[in-house]
């Protein structure tokens, strides 16, 4: 059984932000009797895996948690989420299993949360993956996923890309909308009476003008679901305007669709 343990990773010692502290808020309210435990450089060993320590000394700090989530997984047991994992109801139901988890989308397995019972071969093996492996190639960092590594690892073992509830080597996975609700290439949110958790895919491993990239859809997708199509491309209009021209590009912008919406009266 999974033990009543939340895992996450904060290295780096930055400021946790709003989105954040939002969900582990969201932790507290639904999984209120849970131990959270965090992992940072106070507590693990960086230099005690070769790709960790690398990862470290180049501040890709999402990249060292793809390890540490493991680790805690094993030593541990319990279940791990990204900080920008919300939980919306509560995950007890989920404890019974040896280990859990589900599709990022139609044919990926997700690691913004998952869950193993403490030393469960699964999470041994892919711990095992990153035993000797190097983040760095020829000096340049492998910025390949963990999902990626993951997905790739449970093929060999029988998974099916297919989104369909399944266990494969020990570990229920469950379709998507269970966990991840959220489509990481529009943004867009559709909640079932499944969902239990939304990873927002705040995006702390991309480089920076991609990781604005996800932001800005993000928001867009979140103004048409409110007020429609219309307000999100004016949206889209004034974000590209503001950086391109500043506030007289935004003038510009406005002026110009007052015009075409008043045309003619």
């Amino acid at each position: 059984m999974i033990p009543k343990i939340i895992h996450y990773c904060w290295f780096g010692g930055n400021p946790k932000p709003e989105l954040a502290q939002k969900c582990m808020k969201s932790w507290a309210q639904y999984c209120p009797d849970y131990r959270v435990m965090e992992w940072n450089e106070e507590c693990f060993d960086v230099s005690s895996f070769l790709y960790t320590k690398q990862a470290y000394d180049a501040k890709k700090w999402a990249f060292v948690t793809d390890v540490v989530r493991l680790y805690a997984l094993y030593q541990y047991g319990g279940v791990y989420m990204d900080t920008d994992v919300e939980v919306v109801k509560p995950l007890d139901r989920f404890l019974a299993h040896r280990a859990f988890s589900g599709f990022e989308d139609e044919t990926q397995i997700p690691t913004g949360i998952m869950a193993a019972e403490p030393g469960h071969p699964l999470i041994k093996k892919l711990l095992d993956h990153y035993e000797n492996r190097p983040f760095l190639i020829d000096g340049a960092p492998d910025l390949t996923t963990n999902v990626t590594v993951i997905t790739a690892l449970l093929a060999a073992e029988g998974f099916k890309a297919n989104n369909q509830l399944q266990e494969v080597a020990g570990i229920t996975l469950y379709p998507y909308d269970f966990f991840c609700p959220c489509d990481h290439r529009t943004m867009r949110v559709t909640r079932t009476g499944n969902t239990h958790t939304i990873h927002h895919f705040a995006g702390s491993w991309l480089p920076e003008d991609y990781a604005e990239l996800q932001r800005r859809r993000r928001r867009k997708s979140r103004i048409e679901s409110r007020f429609g199509r219309h307000y999100a491309e004016l949206y889209e209009g004034v974000y590209y305007s503001r950086r391109k021209n500043g506030g007289e590009g935004l003038s510009r912008l406005l002026g110009n669709s007052l015009r075409r919406r008043f045309k003619g009266k």
